[in-house]
């Protein structure tokens, strides 16, 4: 195993690991407070269109966050995981709106806009297990989002939800991941 792959491997076990000890009230208020810190930001506040997820298991919650840009009038684009693990999109219609679909997750059922949809995104928000102080994203390992942030404008704002303690002083990295602009946790939303 390639050295890189192989400390990428061992940080994403320590990572998912710290995740599952976490009470599962605490997720409910971090997720509360990520929501507000990222629809304060002026990034997110003058956003037409707004690609993000919906968070699964002990990932940091989503569920506040898409609440809040509904009610605050945002078109929303979720993922759709393809079986090439690249990133269709299609348009968020509400919690209802939501069906299972592979790997435990839950998609949007409007229709596909295609890969590059988004590139149409005015901010947008991606999963990841850690993330250093020059932006560096360690995700799951499977390379969706890294295909999708290479389909986004320099410029965009581009933001990772995490916990506080997943922001590191560095990430191992592979040529072919991509930064973010900034991260965001229960604590704190800060920009790279």
């Amino acid at each position: 195993m390639d050295p890189i792959d192989g400390a990428k491997l061992a940080l994403r076990d320590q990572l998912v690991t710290a995740r599952g000890r976490l009470p599962l009230a605490e997720l409910a208020e971090r997720s509360r407070a990520v929501a507000d810190l990222l629809l304060a930001d002026p990034a997110v506040r003058r956003a037409a269109t707004v690609a993000t997820y919906v968070s699964v298991g002990r990932e940091p919650g989503t569920g506040a966050l898409l609440e809040g840009l509904a009610a605050a009038g945002k078109r929303i684009i979720l993922p759709l995981l393809l079986p090439d693990d690249d990133l269709d999109w299609a348009t968020y219609s509400g919690p209802d709106g939501l069906a299972p679909a592979g790997r435990g997750l839950l998609e949007p059922v409007t229709a596909p806009l295609g890969k590059d949809a988004v590139a149409t995104a005015d901010a947008v928000i991606v999963p990841g297990l850690a993330v250093d102080h020059s932006g560096l994203r360690l995700g799951r390992g499977g390379g969706s989002y890294d295909r999708a942030l290479g389909r986004v404008p320099v410029g965009t704002f581009t933001c990772v939800v995490l916990n506080d303690e997943e922001v590191l002083d560095a990430v191992p990295a592979a040529p072919h991941d991509r930064r973010v602009t900034a991260v965001v946790t229960e604590r704190r939303l800060l920009r790279f």
